[in-house]
């Protein structure tokens, strides 16, 4: 089982739900949770003022359904890792099935480099071809969310079935160690315990993902952080801080920032 579960803000921040906003998520099956951090679903209702969807960084890659496009074409797409925040004004009805998969087995179901789709949109059936259909088919003939993830979950196992990349790359090897250390661990050791030079482990990163080791430790460390914070009081959030290096609390708030687009206190009320 995974110990990195990332987290969005309609999870932290309980005051974002409204009557006609819901954002949920869900848990893969035994099988699966090797690969998928969760499935997600975002359903909006336009009313006469736009609601904000905000999304952090979490070193993790999407796969998209927009349920209410007219056909898979334009309606099922991938998004690479992003690296800072995004604030979304919804102003139209939105139905949306997410797969949040983990950046370092992702291949296993794109297809390409998760690098290849970094900064922008990628439509599924340029990576997947038919199969974008049968995707697209399977989760809109589903009324209830199990039903959609049942469809999905087959087609993933499908697919896994059939791939033929190496499970144990450097880059999985690498990512295991920072998701144990949860991004605690510096290059110069991760490349000291796994043999390799720091040139190498660079290049592998910037090859397969499109950020550096140093920006997806950051990633980790902060939605570590950012976990911790959320099961914790607000008393102990000073010594939280401080074991995941913060030493400073203008450092903290920038850092903090950075990623959330808030600061600590307006997420933590």
């Amino acid at each position: 089982m995974r110990t990195y579960l990332p987290v969005q803000p309609p999870v932290l921040q309980h005051e974002l739900t409204a009557s006609n906003y819901r954002y949920r998520e869900f848990l893969p099956s035994e099988c699966l949770e090797a690969y998928v951090a969760c499935y997600w679903t975002v359903d909006y209702c336009a009313s006469n003022e736009s609601q904000l969807h905000r999304i952090l960084p979490d070193g993790c890659v999407d796969i998209i359904v927009d349920r209410r496009a007219a056909s898979h074409s334009n309606g099922a797409f991938a998004v690479g890792l992003m690296t800072q925040y995004e604030a979304i004004a919804l102003s139209e009805d939105q139905s949306l099935f997410g797969i949040r998969l983990y950046s370092d087995t992702a291949c296993h179901f794109i297809r390409s480099p998760v690098s290849e789709l970094n900064g922008h949109r990628v439509w599924l059936e340029d990576l997947w071809g038919h199969e974008a259909l049968h995707l697209f088919e399977g989760i809109n003939s589903s009324i209830a969310v199990s039903g959609m993830i049942e469809k999905v979950e087959e087609k993933l196992l499908q697919f896994l079935q059939l791939d033929g990349s190496p499970k144990d790359s450097l880059l999985q090897v690498s990512m295991q160690y920072m998701y144990a250390s949860q991004g605690m661990i510096g290059i110069r050791s991760l490349a000291d315990t796994l043999g390799y030079s720091e040139r190498s482990i660079r290049r592998t990163f910037q090859r397969e993902l499109g950020v550096s080791p140093k920006e997806l430790t950051d990633i980790i460390r902060f939605q570590s952080l950012l976990q911790e914070m959320h099961m914790s009081a607000p008393s102990r959030f000073t010594d939280i801080a401080l074991r995941y290096g913060y030493y400073d609390q203008p450092h903290f708030n920038h850092h903090f920032k950075h990623y959330y687009g808030l600061t600590p206190n307006q997420v933590f009320k």
